[in-house]
């Protein structure tokens, strides 16, 4: 039987672009739906609405939404958990909703409101796991509500648990913004992880118990020789910014998951085994369980990151704006890090990354370096949304599943000449990783004989991790009105059943037969 081989035909644009990821969403500025014009123009007169000061953070799919979040870092934010429609028609600036309500979302409303969220998850039992963090403002920040886990049902859209974390589990500095979540055996048996950046510490808390505790370790803090950073042509120090990106593994043969994460000031990845961080004893006296897993190696540093079931992890590469990948089956260094896809315009701060339940991307970028070290130029597209099959994004890098051996009675046929198996097309795709589908040793026979007379890997050496990058955002060319593609995607018109973002022909493939 031919081997078949399915190569990813991305776009090329006139200057740098995503070569697998597909933007479906870009603003120059957000907004917001209301329930009439005179709502909005209302808000507008009395600042409850300043577009312009809106940051998207986060990003979750679950079934017809993807949820946004947005913290209220300056005034004028309406809502601070948003989602948008995707079975609605497709808009490709489309306006956020407000999650569950624009009364759900009220400023300093602590019983029914929120105040700020950073990022969410949703899991398999239909719940959106959302950390209020109840600040407001960004250099002055005021605490207005304790921090608050409000988990909701995504069938009603109402919250069925409120849980306040204990004093114990806050500190004087602490700024909590990501979550891993680490589901057992059943929901009940479900755990949530929350990453103290400024606080240097990971707290743990379980539904079943509706109890937290929190671990500290050095592997939280930041590692002083990384804390430059130079992102869209701005250079500034981020050094004090400690534990940042966590998430959860596959569930492991012992029945346990293993928690990665990294401070954002490093280079680094660590780990621990969650047996470790379901038990409470453990706080004390477990330093020796956690890990060191490896280095990424130079502009490593990352803010979100999310392994799918098979053990692919994505991270975002802000100093590279990329997205990296890493196969958990291998050893973690540069050799093993790809770039899975990577954008110096549209990618610049790829903010969060996420897989949803079917094998699907999510990325969202949005400048944040330029947002809070310089200022934004609002005639320009500044937030984007992009998509891709997991598969598709991984395949061409060292984060590609390997095929199996071919065994000798599969290349062997008796009497019938035997053709040397060809090399896989490689394409130049810009992205500093390059191999082919073949990751096994595969030997060649001549007809008749039974002696290899040919052995060799199919796989080509890793040439780099990095890839250069645009010197400096202001001498980026302008985009006011369409994606930063040459050739732009004709969207079919969307019902409740005809979904467009779920239409195979969103992507273009060529099959080649050997």
């Amino acid at each position: 039987m031919a081997a078949k081989f399915l190569v990813f035909c991305g776009l090329v644009s006139l200057a740098s672009a995503t070569i697998k990821l597909q933007e479906i969403f870009s603003w120059n500025v957000v907004d917001w739906n209301y329930p009439d014009q005179f709502s909005k123009q209302q808000a507008l007169r009395t600042g409850a609405l300043i577009p312009e000061n809106a940051l998207p953070v986060g990003i979750e799919r679950w079934r017809n939404k993807l949820f946004v979040s947005v913290p209220r870092w300056r005034s004028g934010i309406p809502a601070t958990l948003n989602y948008i429609p995707l079975d609605a028609p497709y808009e490709p600036s489309p306006k956020l909703t407000p999650y569950p309500s624009f009364e759900g979302n009220e400023l300093g409303n602590c019983q029914t409101g929120l105040t700020t969220v950073y990022r969410v998850k949703a899991d398999q039992c239909d719940r959106l796991w959302v950390l209020d963090v109840g600040t407001y403002g960004y250099d002055n920040v005021t605490n207005v509500c304790p921090y608050t886990l409000n988990v909701f049902d995504l069938n009603t859209d109402q919250i069925i648990r409120k849980y306040v974390l204990r004093p114990e589990d806050i500190v004087s500095t602490t700024f909590i913004a990501n979550i891993a979540l680490d589901i057992g055996t059943s929901c009940e048996d479900t755990f949530a992880y929350f990453s103290d950046e400024l606080g240097y510490g990971l707290i743990a808390y379980s539904w079943e118990q509706n109890k937290s505790w929190r671990f500290s370790h050095s592997y939280f803090m930041p590692d002083p020789l990384v804390g430059d950073f130079n992102i869209a042509g701005l250079n500034f120090q981020w050094g004090a910014e400690g534990i940042f990106g966590i998430t959860a593994s596959p569930i492991g043969a012992d029945g346990y998951r293993t928690l990665y994460f990294s401070p954002l000031s490093s280079h680094t990845e660590f780990s621990v085994s969650t047996r470790i961080l379901r038990d409470e004893t453990k706080v004390k006296g477990s330093y020796k369980d956690f890990s060191v897993v490896g280095v990424r190696g130079p502009d490593g540093h990352t803010t979100a990151k999310v392994m799918d079931d098979s053990g692919v992890q994505l991270f975002n590469l802000i100093d590279q704006n990329a997205v990296g990948c890493w196969r958990s089956s291998l050893p973690y260094k540069p050799q093993n890090i790809g770039i899975a896809d990577k954008d110096d315009v549209g990618l610049v701060f790829p903010v969060d990354v996420k897989i949803d339940d079917e094998k699907n991307v999510w990325v969202m970028s949005d400048r944040m370096a330029v947002f809070l070290e310089a200022e934004l130029d609002y005639s320009d597209i500044n937030f984007r949304v992009y998509t891709a099959p997991l598969d598709t994004l991984i395949q061409g890098t060292v984060c590609e599943a390997p095929l199996p051996v071919l065994q000798a009675q599969q290349i062997l046929k008796p009497l019938q000449p035997i053709k040397a198996l060809p090399r896989a097309k490689l394409y130049n795709h810009g992205l500093g990783v390059t191999a082919t589908p073949f990751s096994e040793a595969v030997a060649v026979y001549r007809p008749g004989s039974t002696k290899s007379e040919l052995t060799g890997s199919y796989r080509q050496p890793i040439i780099k991790n990095t890839a250069p990058k645009v010197q400096n955002y202001i001498y980026i060319p302008k985009q006011t009105s369409s994606a930063y593609t040459s050739g732009q995607f004709t969207r079919p018109k969307s019902t409740n059943k005809n979904p467009w973002w779920n239409k195979a022909t969103n992507y273009n493939y060529e099959v080649f037969e050997p």
